[in-house]
């Protein structure tokens, strides 16, 4: 848009609805994810006129929010939702949460009975501002058009500045038919003065620099943080471990900001992480936490973890510092920025961490990596999952490809043995453990890469949760391919009665689940079955080549549980791996991890 047609824009009197469709484009947005309603058709018949942004007709609003949230995290850019008043924003809930949980930038725009109907239970009302305060980042309920413009372009800055996260703008249909002055991103003035700190303090990050400096038994601790900051924040951490030869380990949501392949990388964290991660984190002297949160999936038992170290914490959420974990240094800023800094002053100074102690740490390391965490028992007739994934992996991983999940066994299997060189390729549901996220977050994938791979790595159980957005993916011609591992079960709560509950599987068998080849093609997609592992790789194959909607059923053995395994209550460097438990050491397990809580 050049200047003069900008002050023509910011000239323009447009209806409400108008200004929504205005500021979307004028916002960069390119694509959206709704579903209609009579409290947003105004701004459904203005996008009717709109050539420059394409609207993806989902079938359930939670979809709607896990496709902006798979297109955000693959792109980097704000995901967008259009929804109706009351159960339309209501089942949006679900997705705003997860967003929120996650740090995922969306825009949701909802609509509302007219402003003197507000709070007399009519059609289709509901507290959207009320539901949705605690969820959000930040929310605002439309009053006066000429507000709107401002809140508009405000919300934006909010959602995708700072630790980013969901807004909802929810816009009653007056306001919406209502006249005014529309204004351009640059010409509306804020009614706050959010502007959150990227840059590190320069006192605390010279001091951490030291720190590390001095370590024995260094580890960097990443996170989606690191993801968020961008490429260029992948890139710097990279560089800090070949500056300091430190190990590289990360959340559920860190995976990809560091290379799978690079010799320094430990797997995955946590309560199914490597083994060697996890005893890494024990026993080291001096830790870099960079853009996560510590959540409890990752620390386990608080006063056991890393109960030797002394700990950094740098993250752009500055009440996340301290919040969980006590730290040694804090500091408050956005991952790449304080990296770059961080990287600045190691080479200023000349740092270096004494080799002979590094070597010492990398040969304890070493010998955690022979234990091989990872491994399970293969079967020459049936399909293991770890198996499956692995195919998968060796199938795809010199393809344009990009992987969602459902959540349960199948996703840490997925975090297990799918591994990635590059960041924002994984997408997954971490903090909030949505079921049935993924099959709605590859379309929203897809339509951002309409060219890449884009698989959908599912649970028989899971998966059924937004099945109906495959139908979303044959309106479209996206040629998602979702991978279901078929154990008949819900997994994780089945491994989870097993070691919890004395065995008693209260219902997490599915009976009467879906023939999903035929439930393909009925929705006009490509149904596959593989049942044996010598048939694994050429279903597999058939399944990329073809240029449709796919759902592939692989048929997986029943009752695999997924290791390495902290049981709740236990520290680190107090694993359970899949060949040390018999069947005496399981009733030992479950005897022990039925006295705690999980």
């Amino acid at each position: 848009m050049t200047a003069h047609q900008t002050i023509e824009a910011q000239q323009t009197t447009l209806s409400g609805a108008e200004m929504v469709v205005r500021a979307l484009v004028d916002q960069g947005v390119e694509v959206l994810f709704g579903y209609p309603g009579g409290a947003v058709l105004p701004i459904y018949d203005a996008l009717f006129a709109e050539p420059r942004l394409q609207h993806v007709l989902v079938r359930h609003e939670q979809g709607a929010t896990h496709a902006a949230e798979g297109y955000a995290r693959s792109t980097g850019k704000p995901g967008v939702v259009l929804v109706t008043s009351g159960p339309g924003a209501t089942n949006a809930v679900t997705g705003i949460v997860d967003a929120l949980m996650d740090s995922i930038p969306l825009v949701v725009i909802t609509g509302q009975v007219a402003t003197h109907l507000i709070g007399t239970d009519a059609f289709q009302e509901a507290d959207t501002i009320g539901i949705t305060r605690p969820c959000t980042k930040h929310n605002y309920l439309v009053k006066d058009v000429a507000d709107l413009p401002r809140i508009l372009h405000e919300a934006f800055h909010i959602a995708t500045s700072g630790r980013p996260g969901p807004v909802v703008i929810d816009i009653p249909k007056d306001v919406q038919f209502s006249k005014g002055l529309y204004q351009g991103p640059d010409q509306v003035r804020h009614a706050h003065n959010y502007q959150p700190r990227t840059k590190g303090d320069a006192g605390k990050i010279a001091e951490a620099a030291a720190m590390i400096a001095k370590a024995r038994r260094p580890i960097l601790y990443t996170g989606g943080g690191v993801i968020n900051a961008g490429p260029d924040a992948s890139r710097l951490l990279r560089e800090f471990a070949e500056l300091t030869g430190a190990p590289v380990t990360s959340t559920l949501m860190g995976l990809g900001a560091f290379p799978a392949s690079d010799p320094k990388w430990l797997g995955m964290l946590g309560m199914h992480g490597s083994y060697e991660s996890n005893n890494a984190m024990h026993d080291c002297d001096v830790m870099v936490c960079i853009g996560a949160r510590f959540d409890d999936r990752v620390t386990g038992r608080l006063d056991a973890f890393a109960p030797g170290a002394r700990k950094i914490h740098i993250d752009i959420d500055a009440s996340s510092i301290g919040k969980n974990v006590r730290t040694d240094i804090g500091i408050v800023g956005d991952a790449g920025s304080v990296l770059a800094d961080l990287v600045a002053v190691w080479k200023q100074r000349g740092y270096a961490i004494d080799k002979g102690a590094l070597a010492d740490w990398w040969q304890e390391i070493d010998a955690w990596r022979a234990r091989k965490g990872f491994a399970y028992r293969p079967d020459s007739k049936l399909i293991k999952p770890q198996y499956a994934i692995q195919r998968l992996y060796e199938l795809t991983k010199d393809r344009d490809t990009y992987i969602t999940t459902e959540v349960g066994q199948h996703q840490m299997w997925a975090a297990q043995f799918y591994h990635f060189e590059e960041p924002n390729r994984w997408m997954t549901s971490g903090g909030l453990g949505t079921m049935g996220y993924g099959l709605p977050a590859a379309v929203g994938v897809q339509m951002a890469h309409p060219d890449s791979l884009v698989i959908d790595i599912g649970g028989d159980a899971s998966v059924q949760m937004t099945m109906q957005e495959f139908s979303t993916a044959i309106q479209y011609g996206l040629p998602i391919k979702i991978f279901i591992l078929n154990n008949e079960w819900m997994g994780m709560v089945r491994q989870w009665q097993q070691l919890l509950h004395g065995e008693r599987y209260s219902h997490s068998y599915s009976d009467s689940l879906p023939d999903f080849v035929k439930l393909a093609e009925a929705y006009g997609g490509v149904g596959f079955r593989a049942e044996t592992p010598d048939e694994l790789d050429g279903k597999i194959e058939e399944m990329i080549a073809v240029k449709r909607p796919v759902i592939f059923d692989c048929r997986v053995t029943k009752q695999e549980n997924c290791f390495p395994m902290i049981v709740s209550g236990k520290a680190h460097n107090e694993m359970t791996l899949a060949d040390e438990v018999t069947e005496a050491d399981m009733g030992s397990l479950v005897s022990e991890a039925g006295k705690r809580l999980v």
